[in-house]
């Protein structure tokens, strides 16, 4: 009876105490436990194939999208650094003369954006003196001399107004007159056509391309003996290392009209494409060659292309000039690439991306399980264990307060556990 009552008699451990040794032994247990979720079958042939079929799309996904089309297997690099030279060949005629390569080409340093003129508005014989402003100039129109400000500088004219009216080169009509280059391009241009023959000008396009990362170059010229390129042109069967192109080819390609675009002018784009898979020989990288127009055609304001330009000589001392507003075909070559070679890498991380998205099928069918199949709560009570944390040493029903020495007590579930 004493031992007893000096048991009795010893203070409890506090509350802090017990729950700090408690944290401690739970987190002790989760370092060295194993722990497993639970498998629960359900006999559901609707439901398993929904399981399936998600399983199969996810996987057919992977499959043949990610590895086969993407080839997501690959270590890949885009835009390869490239090299571009351009040369041009043929001659044309116009009302007035015949045209050769130097004359047409502009720039003709052979670049990747070069012009070929197709028609010109030629102002020749053009001083410094005054003359009559043009009619498309804003103001410029006028009916005495009141009506022009001397001094005044429009910065879409062509010259220093005077403050005089003048009559204008034809017709009735009078403008206010300009110190400048005279006579205006207006009043005294005359155009030429020099796109007769333009269609079967030749266009050698030479591009090579390297991808640094994979140390891997390669040219659009194939090497050939006894002067292929002199008599070859272009094919995307027969003659793909050939890169000569006719003018009126890469047009065609484009799906223009010729004779429509050497008028007005416009910008193509010769697009090519060296898209790569290191992965097999080098044979089987090949240049993809497309044409498109550039600018808007169906936009007024902004479609065509031209560009001025002045031819300057002496006659008698005094300095002379012709002026040119040339219409053309701007040509662009726009090289575009991406090269790819397996990498272990992207590999080990979209296989583990398509393991881990197959999960998605059991979140799926457990959302469609847990909500539209679960009658009386059957299936949650299988699937989730409800534990509850039982009183500090307090005797009742199902605890193991009989037990003095013992500390942590639990409730038992007898209608959870049971049933499992």
């Amino acid at each position: 009876m004493e031992l007893r009552a000096m048991a009795a008699a010893e203070p409890k451990p506090p509350t802090g105490a017990v729950a700090a040794r408690r944290l401690a032994q739970s987190c002790w247990s989760a370092f060295w436990d194993y722990e497993t979720p639970k498998v629960i079958v359900v006999k559901n042939r609707r439901l398993g194939i929904v399981y399936r079929a998600v399983q199969l799309l996810i996987l057919l996904y992977f499959v043949w999208y990610v590895f086969i089309v993407q080839k997501s297997y690959q270590d890949s690099e885009t835009g390869p650094e490239s090299s571009v030279i351009t040369k041009v060949k043929g001659i044309t005629l116009s009302e007035h003369k015949v045209w050769d390569v130097e004359e047409y080409v502009k720039p003709p340093e052979g670049g990747s954006v070069f012009s070929i003129i197709t028609r010109i508005e030629v102002t020749p014989f053009q001083t410094l003196g005054t003359c009559a402003e043009s009619m498309r100039v804003s103001n410029a129109t006028c009916d005495s001399d009141e009506d022009c400000v001397a001094g005044q500088l429009d910065m879409l004219g062509n010259g220093l107004r005077t403050g005089r009216c003048v009559p204008y080169y034809h017709g009735s009509s009078k403008t206010c007159e300009v110190s400048g280059w005279c006579p205006v391009e207006d009043g005294a241009s005359v155009s030429q056509f020099l796109g007769t023959m333009a269609p079967n000008f030749t266009i050698l396009i030479k591009n090579s391309i390297h991808y640094p990362k994979f140390q891997f170059s390669k040219g659009n010229i194939e090497n050939r003996k006894g002067g292929y390129l002199k008599h070859c042109t272009f094919h995307e069967v027969s003659d793909l290392y050939c890169p000569i192109f006719k003018l009126g080819y890469i047009v065609e390609q484009a799906g223009e009209n010729f004779t429509e675009l050497a008028h007005t002018g416009g910008v193509i784009g010769v697009i090519i494409n060296w898209d790569c898979d290191l992965d097999l020989s080098a044979s089987e990288c090949n240049p993809k060659y497309s044409f498109r127009r550039l600018d808007p055609k169906h936009i007024p304001a902004s479609s065509g292309y031209n560009f001025r330009f002045a031819k300057y000589y002496k006659i008698n001392g005094s300095i002379t000039r012709t002026l040119i507003k040339a219409y053309g075909i701007r040509i662009d070559v726009i090289v575009h690439g991406q090269a790819g070679k397996f990498s272990l890498i992207p590999t080990i991380i979209n296989l583990a991306t398509a393991l881990t998205s197959i999960g998605v099928g059991s979140f799926l069918c457990d959302w469609i399980l847990l909500t539209f199949m679960n009658k009386n709560k059957v299936y949650s009570h299988k699937k989730f264990d409800k534990m509850v944390d039982a009183p500090e040493r307090s005797a009742g029903p199902g605890l193991c307060a009989s037990e003095p020495s013992q500390q942590d007590c639990v409730l038992t579930d007898a209608r959870g556990l049971a049933q499992l």
